[in-house]
């Protein structure tokens, strides 16, 4: 069975990007990143980009487009996975989490509470930076999923 990997490419670390397009080779899958600014990927049949009008969501607004049931997409962006979910894809977070539809009911109550404390002014922070065990383990997610289709 083919499916498309999609990219929400504009917040996409590059470790991650490296990771993917080795497997997009390996597996001979299409891979597509979706960003608002150009991007440059490596030569090959099976990588590509597509750049979107800058705008609030115009990327993830693609990629819910183009999403197909058993597409894959990679992103930190809940609300995105949450559409990719309800589409029949599957959506993995760049530090590995795969999103399933019993977990993004409490994913998307959290980020509305902390985008609330924002408003407020309360600082919460941004991420956590990504580290070794982050790209690991997005690494084995990934093979899992491209192992199991």
């Amino acid at each position: 069975m083919s499916f498309t990997i999609w990219v929400d490419a504009d917040a996409c670390p590059t470790v991650i990007k490296d990771i993917l397009y080795r497997a997009a080779e390996r597996k001979k899958l299409p891979l597509v990143l979706i960003a608002n600014q150009p991007l440059r990927t490596p030569p090959s049949p099976y990588i590509s980009s597509l750049t979107v009008s800058k705008g609030f969501d115009e990327a993830d607004n693609e990629i819910v487009r183009r999403t197909q049931v058993g597409d894959l997409v990679i992103t930190a962006d809940i609300p995105l996975a949450a559409e990719v979910l309800a589409k029949g894809g599957l959506a993995l977070n760049p530090r590995g989490e795969l999103y399933s539809t019993d977990t993004i009911k409490q994913k998307l109550t959290m980020r509305d509470f902390m985008e609330t404390l924002r408003a407020s002014g309360i600082q919460s922070g941004g991420p956590a930076s990504l580290h070794q065990s982050d790209r690991q383990a997005f690494a084995n997610q990934l093979d899992k999923i491209l192992q199991q289709r």
